[in-house]
């Protein structure tokens, strides 16, 4: 497949790959160490896979529907009222469960930047928080200039910090696998690879050139995968398993500005797509938007701070395989329905089947149990 580039084709892409890169790759190092670099390796690839197909599989569904639409009206156009309020719930249980991440994340990497610990995460988290919350008010055309240079910086500091951390990598811390720990890895590599909200938007900002949309998905996943892979093969082959659950904290100044950018970029699309969810699709008042979108997570925050009722690994596996696993079902059922009841041609077709549905359901259904009960 050759990939042609210009500006409006890379600016897609890489929204969708700022949506996927956040707090998901500072938890990486973490389960990969205690799994195995091995295991890790497969669970990522694998994952992956199931992910691109899924992202296809929605991009299609958007295709297909004439007008502008998120995941919930999409659900409810296709699944009926019921599915509106499953793909709801999943919706904001994984959007706030990345905003709760990042607003942890954040802190720490800020605190530890800046006076080489935690302890004042908590100051650094409410700063962020009202710095990004007052910047959601942007428009479309601010929100590709932002990803598209959050992501190049990610980027650039990920290959420097290759140069710099290379001489340092041990392949024994490579090759160590725990059969004990063989399924962690599930839900914190599914957070890591989540983007749902904002594909029916990247058809929007790709719109006059619909059909470059599939290219875009594909190159759009691709490249967190491969950033991914690089970061963990620099922070597992340096630290092993002594590596922190916040990667970044364990790995110096320039992976703490990597994390730091990553997570600024994720934490800006997604309240954009919480945003988009309240007002375009539940026509809420301004004010009830804002309160919903800016003081949820600070609350959810406050509470696991002050009660230290969920740790930031805890929190990417329990908020990827919910809300990963409900989404990327639902996403099958509505492709399907689509082929069916779509009012438009679509520049792109996925095959799908009953037998591909019952496939990947199980494979969501079982990252759930995983991470709840094994």
């Amino acid at each position: 497949m050759v990939i042609k580039f210009n500006r409006r084709f890379l600016s897609t892409a890489l929204t969708l790959s700022g949506t996927i890169i956040g707090a998901g790759i500072l938890g990486l190092p973490y389960v990969f160490a205690q799994a195995g670099f091995i295991f890790g390796l497969f669970w990522l690839i694998f994952l992956g896979s199931i992910v691109l197909v899924s992202f296809l599989y929605l991009g299609e569904v958007s295709l297909r529907t004439n007008g502008k639409h998120q995941l919930t009206s999409l659900a409810k156009r296709y699944l009926g009222k019921k599915g509106e309020i499953i793909m709801f719930f999943a919706v904001m249980f994984g959007i706030y469960s990345s905003l709760l991440a990042y607003l942890i994340g954040e802190g720490e990497s800020l605190s530890q930047l800046f006076f080489g610990n935690i302890n004042y995460a908590l100051y650094f988290t409410l700063g962020f928080w009202f710095i990004l919350t007052f910047l959601v008010h942007y428009t479309l055309k601010d929100l590709r200039k932002i990803e598209t240079y959050g992501v190049f910086a990610i980027i650039l500091i990920i290959f420097v910090m290759l140069f710099l951390f290379l001489p340092k990598i041990q392949v024994t811390n490579l090759i160590q696998t725990n059969y004990s720990n063989i399924f962690l890895p599930f839900g914190v590599i599914l957070f890591a690879l989540l983007g749902f909200t904002s594909i029916p938007d990247l058809r929007q900002e790709i719109k006059g050139h619909e059909k470059r949309l599939k290219k875009a998905i594909i190159l759009g996943l691709m490249i967190p995968i491969f950033l991914y892979l690089i970061f963990v093969v620099i922070s597992l082959g340096v630290f092993g398993k002594s590596i922190s659950p916040i990667a970044t904290v364990s790995l110096g100044v320039l992976p703490l500005i990597l994390g730091i950018f990553s997570m600024l970029t994720s934490y800006y699309v997604l309240s954009f797509a919480l945003k988009g969810v309240y007002r375009g699709d539940l026509k809420l008042s301004k004010k009830l938007t804002f309160v919903l979108m800016g003081f949820v997570p600070l609350i959810l925050f406050f509470l696991v701070f002050f009660f230290k009722t969920f740790n930031f690994i805890q929190i990417l596996g329990i908020g990827g395989v919910i809300s990963g696993g409900l989404v990327g079902i639902l996403i099958l059922l509505m492709n399907f329905k689509a082929k069916k009841k779509g009012n438009r041609k679509p520049e792109y077709v996925v095959p799908i089947n009953i037998g591909i549905i019952i496939l990947f359901s199980l494979i969501f259904l079982f990252g759930i149990f995983s991470q709840l009960f094994l």
